[in-house]
């Protein structure tokens, strides 16, 4: 019984040691004092992410999204350093325990690299802010509205109104469009006419009909001119420039006016035709 009693079981104390009245009142008071600091960190860590998060919702020029994302890292290293103040009450190395996380983070790392490629990309994102929740934007191959950025994909929704993820890689990575950020954009058309057709004439159609309509801009001045001699039609190239939320139904309804005006006036708009000749036998 001795023996036992004499046996080294932690930090060279015995477990006769161990079982002392002054032992078990200081393994209490760890006990209690590690309770105290992870409520004292868990109310701090609260008490500063809602105070960050708070900063961004007060502030209508910062971007809410990004100090979401700050508050968050602030709580968790706060419950980071409160666990390693818990564990260096009970007499644990903390740099032991860092040391291992570490070598843990690397393989782990290790292990997740695409995942982790997402991550990066998406705290790039919400740092350099190049898109934000509402653009109407092409990443990827993939075009719609961003609905949502988070750390580890992009939310779309696509014209369709289709739900759309792209890994945030794929978004930082490639070459971003953004259609939404200017007001104005510039429709452009390439109509042909015949060769024998008259093209002053031609070109009054085509003025005629695409500025009459409320939806295109005077200024900057429209351009509407011959640039090309195809092998079988005259092209006039259009650019007219319109509000960025007219785009899409103005090019549309002008693609058929026009083509509608030019039949009404009798100018030959020339499709590729192909003779076939029968070899004498």
């Amino acid at each position: 019984m001795e023996d036992i009693l004499n046996t080294e079981l932690w930090q060279g104390r015995t477990l006769g040691d161990l079982l002392t009245l002054e032992f078990l009142a200081s393994a209490a008071g760890s006990v209690l004092g590690a309770i105290a600091i992870l409520i004292l960190g868990w109310i701090i860590s609260r008490w500063l992410q809602h105070r960050v998060q708070s900063l961004g919702k007060n502030n209508p020029q910062l971007d809410e999204m990004l100090f979401d994302f700050l508050a968050s890292i602030v709580r968790y290293v706060v419950l980071g350093f409160a666990v390693l103040f818990v564990l260096n009450t009970f007499g644990v190395q903390t740099t032991s325990v860092v040391a291992v996380i570490g070598a843990a983070g690397l393989a782990i790392g290790l292990a997740l690299q695409g995942t982790l490629s997402n991550v990066a990309a998406g705290v790039m994102l919400i740092l350099f802010r190049p898109i934000k929740v509402g653009d109407f934007v092409e990443v990827a191959g993939k075009m719609g509205t961003v609905k949502q950025i988070n750390l580890n994909f992009t939310e779309l929704a696509d014209l369709s109104n289709v739900y759309v993820v792209v890994p945030n890689s794929e978004v930082w990575g490639n070459i971003i469009t953004i259609y939404s950020v200017n007001d104005s954009r510039r429709a452009e058309w390439t109509f042909g006419v015949g060769y024998g057709a008259n093209l002053k004439t031609a070109e009054e159609i085509i003025r005629k009909t695409i500025l009459s309509d409320p939806r295109a801009r005077e200024e900057p001045a429209p351009f509407i001119q011959v640039t090309n001699l195809g092998d079988s039609s005259v092209d006039f190239l259009v650019r007219v420039w319109c509000s960025a939320g007219d785009y899409f139904a103005f090019k549309a309804d002008m693609t058929r006016k026009v083509k509608e005006a030019l039949d009404e006036g009798g100018v030959d708009i020339p499709f590729p035709t192909r003779t076939l000749v029968q070899a004498a036998e």
